[in-house]
């Protein structure tokens, strides 16, 4: 797979992946499936330990995302972010494969097409190698979704699944779910994070804090 250095945020489907170098960590971004879906793959430098946010479609493409040969990156942890089918297409396949860990809310986990070997909660820590991800349960895109937060950078890093894109949150079904992820979007990642935390969604291109804090307002006044 052509991997890109000069991360951007932007990646197209079948396309190159990029790579954010971080002091601790290593970010590779790739596009994969029909809907522009987003895969993350997480190095701890030191260790050479992975962890794969949202196994989502084409897993021949997720393998190479991985790496092979000598290089290839330790697959530890595979996290899925919500229950929604194209976020799992990969899944049983890419858990054949490397055997992570496998990981999701308990809420949300019994719409998955596997097993799941650990349940999180809000404020709940993963660990993989050096690396410690905070889980954040934000309830409206779906009962059990979860963000994953990095704060081991020069600034916060922000997993959020398709709980908030450039633009507003994702998407809801009723008029209670739109309130209740808004509110937790406000409570539980406006209210904590600084202006420069970078939010990397599940499909489509990067954002941060700073780009989508002054529409908070215009949110809430659209409503669902």
């Amino acid at each position: 797979m052509d991997v890109q250095e000069n991360y951007s945020g932007h990646t197209d489907p079948g396309g190159a992946a990029i790579r954010r170098d971080l002091d601790a960590l290593t970010i590779t971004k790739v596009s994969v499936g029909e809907m522009d879906n987003n895969a993350y793959l997480l190095v701890c430098k030191a260790s050479n330990e992975a962890l794969l946010i949202d196994a989502a479609a084409e897993p021949e493409r997720l393998t190479e995302l991985v790496g092979t040969g000598d290089d290839r990156a330790d697959l530890r942890h595979l996290v899925t972010t919500h229950r929604h089918a194209d976020h799992w297409q990969a899944l049983g396949a890419v858990a054949g494969m490397f055997e992570p860990r496998l990981i999701a809310h308990p809420v949300d986990a019994p719409e998955l097409p596997i097993p799941m070997d650990e349940f999180v909660e809000h404020g709940g820590r993963i660990h993989f190698g050096q690396i410690e991800l905070e889980v954040i349960h934000l309830r409206g895109h779906t009962p059990g979704s979860v963000a994953l937060l990095y704060r081991g950078a020069d600034r916060p890093h922000l997993f959020t699944g398709d709980s908030l894109f450039p633009g507003g949150p994702g998407r809801t079904t009723s008029p209670e779910d739109f309130s209740s992820l808004l509110s937790d979007l406000e409570s539980r990642v406006f209210d904590q994070l600084g202006d420069d935390t970078w939010v990397y969604p599940g499909h489509g291109d990067d954002t941060t804090l700073a780009a989508e804090r002054p529409s908070l307002p215009d949110w809430k006044a659209r409503g669902w």
